[in-house]
């Protein structure tokens, strides 16, 4: 579908909203736009082909939500269209994720040869429905959020999204219930849906394996006010099955809080495994304190079981050490983590905020290496948004990292994005 039609299309349902109307169906609706602008730079310090990835791109955003109908049972739909342009790309360093490519050359021995869209765009639409004000139905275009076992990657100019359908419950006190099921995935920089498949992990699992069935359940209990109880399952049908246990902590403690988490996963081959064989299980832990706009925490993280963590391919992990560049999840693979945050709100600049973590992996059984797998990473983040004035939500971010890997290219990469967001309604 090109630009301009998915634009005819996301205003013709816009302007339809009236002939469906009943009372909070258009009254609770909310319209928002919002644009990105996105350079991404990734530096290969070593190792064979392209130096570097680079690419800039602007994306622009509509997104609308409709009320619900009257009655016990009521109906609403919702529609989100993205238009990406760019700015500036080369076929030898392409592929950041951030624009569609296609393919320059069909020599297998250039397989980085690929050339950036002029501009690409998608359209999604979910229908939903509302049952007594507390069961949610969604059918269509779905972006799972709070689900340990299936995570969307919204790190680039467009998250990536998901065909399905989706129930939530919040029927019975202090439980939230999720239940779901996924039949394709378009990623962050595809326009086309597809079946989904396992990440490689560095070549532990077959990424020509496919499937179009993705099933999760997730139950959320607040036990207390400082203490969340968390039961999730999910499984990629004929690839792998993983199971998640959470408990989150956030407590007051003399001036400022405690916080804590402990995060539990175990993955096993399902079916056919056609993705190879999978056995995974990862323990993943935080602890902090908060006072003042500061924030320190950090944790140990540990994978057993014979092969590495198994996710959707483009997703993103679970895990604490979930960073730019590495989620340290091979096989077998120890790490600690150390964060710091600050919110400068504490100091009278609200608006802006500062993070700065490291990671320590070792231990790590990585495919057709023989000797133990080590890598670290740090990541440093810089955020403002303006709060008021002309300039109101007008915000700018700085992402750095830098990646050192004795079985990957060692990396260092840049991020500068410029946002505003508009409520149109």
């Amino acid at each position: 579908m090109t630009p301009r039609m998915n634009v005819v299309c996301l205003t013709g349902i816009v302007a339809a909203v009236p002939a469906l109307a009943q009372a909070d169906f258009l009254k609770d609706s909310r319209l928002n736009f919002s644009t990105k602008n996105y350079y991404f730079n990734r530096d290969y310090r070593d190792g064979t082909g392209p130096s570097k990835a680079e690419e800039w791109a602007q994306g622009f955003v509509m997104k609308y939500q409709s009320g619900y109908t009257d009655g016990p049972l009521g109906f609403g739909l919702d529609a989100i269209g993205m238009l990406g342009i760019k700015l500036d790309s080369a076929p030898e360093r392409s592929g950041t994720g951030i624009l569609a490519r296609q393919a320059v050359s069909d020599d297998p021995g250039k397989p980085y040869a690929k050339r950036a869209d002029d501009d690409y765009s998608k359209l999604g639409l979910t229908a939903k429905a509302r049952l007594f004000d507390s069961n949610e139905l969604f059918v269509g275009s779905l972006q799972p959020a709070g689900i340990a076992v299936i995570q969307p990657n919204i790190s680039r100019l467009f998250p990536q999204t998901f065909e399905g359908q989706q129930l939530t419950s919040k029927a019975f006190e202090n439980l939230t219930l999720n239940l779901g099921h996924i039949s394709q995935v378009k990623q962050r920089d595809s326009t086309d849906f597809e079946k989904m498949g396992i990440t490689s992990q560095s070549g532990q699992y077959s990424s020509a394996a496919r499937s179009d069935d993705f099933k999760f359940a997730a139950a959320d209990y607040q036990i207390t006010r400082d203490l969340l109880a968390s039961l999730h399952f999910g499984r990629l049908q004929d690839i792998y099955q993983q199971g998640f246990v959470g408990l989150k902590y956030n407590t007051p403690l003399g001036p400022g809080r405690l916080l804590g988490e402990l995060r539990y996963f175990d993955g096993s081959d399902a079916g056919a495994a056609l993705g190879g064989h999978v056995d995974n299980q990862a323990l993943s832990t935080n602890i902090g304190y908060s006072i003042d706009g500061h924030t320190v925490s950090g944790g140990y993280q540990k994978q057993w079981g014979d092969t590495a963590y198994p996710l959707i391919d483009g997703t993103v992990s679970y895990l604490f050490t979930e960073l730019q560049v590495s989620n340290f999840s091979r096989a077998r693979e120890r790490s600690w983590r150390a964060r710091y945050d600050y919110n400068f709100a504490a100091a009278g600049m609200p608006g802006l905020t500062f993070t700065t973590v490291y990671v320590q992996g070792d231990q790590a059984r990585v495919v057709n290496m023989n000797q133990e797998g080590q890598e670290w990473e740090r990541d440093t983040y810089i955020t403002y948004v303006v709060q008021d004035g002309p300039l109101k939500n007008v915000g700018v971010q700085w992402l750095n990292a830098t990646q050192r890997s004795n079985y990957t290219r060692n990396t260092d990469e840049n991020r500068l994005i410029f946002s505003y967001s508009l409520a149109l309604k």
